[in-house]
Formats: C-alpha cells, sequence, structure tokens
C-alpha cells in the first residue's frame, strides 16, 4: 500500500488515524472479481474434508475451493497430487469479504452456471460452493422442473431457499439442464462411509451404543442425503432426538 504523504489531499480520512480505506466502487469489485479467471499447474496438495486443492502455478501456490461434484470428477479421473491440472476460476473479493476466494470449476459451463446461482438473494459464493454437491445437469434440472426436493438434498438450501432458486432461475438455466456431465445426483459413496463412520465414533465416545448410532445415522442421512460433513450430521441426530 503507498505510504500517506502529507503533501497529498487526505480525501476526508482523518489525520490522526493510521490508516484509512477509502470507499470502493461497485466498478472496483467486479474488476478484482475478474483478476483471475484460469489456473493451469500442479496439485501441490489435496484436502478432501475441506474440499481444496493447492495449485503450483510457475512456484506460487493458489488455494482454490472446490465444489463437491469437481472434487469428485477429480478423484473419478485418478488426480493425485504432482499431477497436471487446469481449472476455471471464479475469483471473489469484496469489502465484506477482503480475504480473496477462489473457486474452481472444470470448465466454463459450470462456472457460468455458479455465477447463475449465486445472484440468487441471500447465496453468496461460498455458500453456493459448499451446497454444490451435485453436477450443474442435476441442478438445473431440478430448478427447470421445479423440483425444490433435490435442491433441499444440498447442504445448507432450506425449502425456502429451493423455492427462491426456482422463482429466480426457472426458465433460465435450460441450456445447462442439457449438459452431458458426469450426473452426480448423490453423495459419493466413499465420502458417505467417511462421514458415517466418523459419526459413529463420536456418539459412541458420548456414551451411545453402536448400533443405536448406526440407526441414528442411517435415519438422519436418508432424510438428509446432501449432508457432507460429520458435525453437521451429529447436530442432526441431536435435533432428531429433540424432535
Amino acid at each position: 500500500m503507498p505510504s500517506l504523504d502529507s503533501s497529498q489531499p487526505d480525501h476526508g480520512c482523518c489525520k490522526s488515524r493510521p490508516m484509512c480505506r477509502l470507499k470502493r466502487s461497485p466498478t472496483q469489485d467486479r474488476e478484482d472479481n475478474e483478476m483471475i479467471s484460469y489456473l493451469k499447474g500442479s496439485i501441490r496438495s489435496i484436502n478432501n474434508e475441506t474440499s481444496k486443492v493447492v495449485v503450483d502455478v510457475n512456484g506460487v501456490g493458489y488455494e482454490v475451493l472446490l465444489p463437491l461434484f469437481v472434487m469428485r470428477s477429480l478423484t473419478d479421473r485418478g488426480k493425485e497430487e504432482g499431477d497436471e491440472i487446469a481449472l476455471q476460476i471464479y475469483y471473489h473479493v469484496s469489502e465484506r469479504q477482503p480475504r480473496p476466494v477462489l473457486v474452481g470449476f472444470n470448465n466454463d459451463f459450470e462456472r457460468r452456471f455458479f455465477e447463475k446461482l449465486i445472484a440468487v438473494e441471500d447465496i453468496g459464493p461460498s455458500k453456493a460452493a459448499r451446497a454444490f454437491v451435485f453436477s450443474v445437469s442435476t441442478v438445473a434440472n431440478a430448478i427447470e422442473n421445479g423440483d425444490a426436493q433435490v435442491l433441499q438434498r444440498m447442504p445448507g438450501i432450506g425449502a425456502r431457499t429451493a423455492q427462491k432458486i426456482i422463482a429466480t432461475l426457472k426458465e433460465k438455466v435450460a441450456e445447462f439442464a442439457l449438459l452431458r456431465d458426469e450426473g452426480y445426483d448423490s453423495m459419493p459413496a466413499v465420502a458417505r462411509k467417511d462421514i458415517k463412520d466418523e459419526a459413529v465414533e463420536v456418539l459412541a465416545g458420548l456414551g451411545y451404543k453402536r448400533a443405536d448410532a448406526k440407526l441414528k445415522i442411517d435415519e438422519v442421512l436418508e432424510r438428509n442425503p446432501g449432508l457432507r460433513d460429520t458435525e453437521g450430521l451429529i447436530r442432526e441426530v441431536f435435533r432428531a432426538e429433540r424432535e
């Protein structure tokens, strides 16, 4: 950041403040969001728990958040640390979110659909990335068919938000519904097994019998197949007990 020179206009900043932040314009935010649109390099690390990868591009590591369906497609293609990877990037930074967030996709169609999704009220980039567990074609078909049940299987998407997505995007995502992508419409079995095993261990540590814990977890997953983390699964088990 350039140093403040007393000989220059202070643009309304109080001289007693150590630093002042000039108000950003919508144009500046939009320009920042277009700074990084593509990355190609080698995979430095993969974190399945956070659904993030670090991509080494000429010695610079970029942390990229991947929607679960994108991470799943990398796994299905056998991508490992050290392999080459190319990602389309949605780059987000704003006054409320000053730390840049990079969300990665396999192609431009996926990124464009993501941009439509975050145009829905109350759905920001981080929330959308966490919710995006199914393929673009699956989500787009649900929107075009007005199928709120499919959308509610996505983490963090309740009945109200699902209806809001349909009302905002129906008849605007038909081209994406026709995509011939992986067609993921459920959680990957391995991920489901991992969180189930972890949840059983947590409940057993709290005094539950393992058989009872497994039964409760299966019941919750049947009602909420979009759950993708142990903490959320345990929370739903406790909520079900209170009902």
